[in-house]
């Protein structure tokens, strides 16, 4: 079994290139492909920065991006204070030797386990063979799950979509808002997400393309607390679905960000959020008809 171990928040480029030797790797030795990585999050379990970690991707959705990358196994298993005081020689040989038969290794740039962190030398220590993945970089810097978030943070969809390979997106279901954007022509779908833990990102205005009752549509989403209308502060992920008039709630809904309109921002009054809509609705028509 040739193996690649690590939480993988993304399977984002830098990820992709350790898949990618994994899977090849695998093929050349005529053997089958193994990911092993974890669940909850290592900062959560160890409480570090654990109130602020929001993650890239579900569960689910790892699997199904692994597996679509030619992962032939994808083992979870589950972080505890105790499995992080193994050291990177006994996770090597109990778990990836021992548990899943593992003699081949493949190692990102950056890859590091065991509460030594000394992978490689125990690895190449135990006879396991060590294949090393290339380093993905945007502009000479690695890419990595942190700056992801960071960037999703801002708001730069688009650059975060350069980082993942893919456009980030978040899935929920929908549940009953205040209804005001329907008062002014602007209905929105109002989601929950089904994962509280995913990266949001920062507050604004977006171009999306939403999925939902097996099709998929355009639309403008609004992340934020509505100021000019009031929320009582709550941060609410609203959308409004172009060219759309089903009755949705309770039904699963995916958005997938295109790219950042403008920042949130309180009105004078209904009618300039009205008039403002108008052209972010106009906005995400032309970006559409352009993709």
């Amino acid at each position: 079994m040739v193996i690649a171990t690590g939480f993988f928040d993304g399977v984002h480029i830098g990820h992709r290139l350790v898949i990618k030797k994994l899977v090849e790797t695998a093929l050349q030795k005529g053997d089958e492909s193994m990911v092993i990585t974890f669940w909850p999050h290592p900062r959560n379990v160890l409480q570090s920065d654990a109130r602020t970690l929001r993650l890239l991707s579900t569960m689910d959705e790892k699997k199904s991006m692994l597996k679509s990358l030619g992962v032939d196994h994808v083992e979870v298993l589950r972080f505890t204070r105790e499995f992080s005081r193994m050291t990177a020689g006994e996770y090597l040989k109990e778990i990836v030797a021992g548990r899943f038969g593992g003699k081949t290794v493949v190692l990102g740039y950056d890859n590091r386990f065991g509460s030594d962190s000394g992978s490689a030398d125990a690895a190449a220590s135990l006879g396991l063979e060590v294949v090393r993945a290339d380093v993905a970089s945007l502009e000479g810097l690695a890419v990595s799950s942190t700056k992801i978030r960071s960037v999703l943070e801002t708001g730069d969809v688009m650059q975060a979509s350069e980082m993942l390979g893919y456009d980030y997106s978040m899935s929920g279901v929908v549940v009953a808002g205040n209804r005001i954007g329907r008062t002014i022509g602007f209905p929105t779908a109002n989601m929950q997400l089904y994962e509280p833990l995913k990266q949001i990102p920062g507050n604004g205005v977006y171009h999306v393309t939403v999925d939902t009752l097996g099709r998929t549509w355009d639309g403008m989403c609004n992340i934020g607390v509505h100021p000019t209308v009031g929320s009582g502060g709550a941060r609410t992920i609203e959308t409004n679905i172009f060219d759309f008039d089903e009755d949705i709630y309770g039904l699963d809904i995916r958005i997938t960000f295109r790219r950042k309109i403008r920042d949130e921002v309180r009105f004078d009054s209904i009618d300039s959020l009205k008039s403002q809509l108008e052209k972010d609705r106009m906005l995400c028509r032309s970006f559409a008809e352009g993709r």
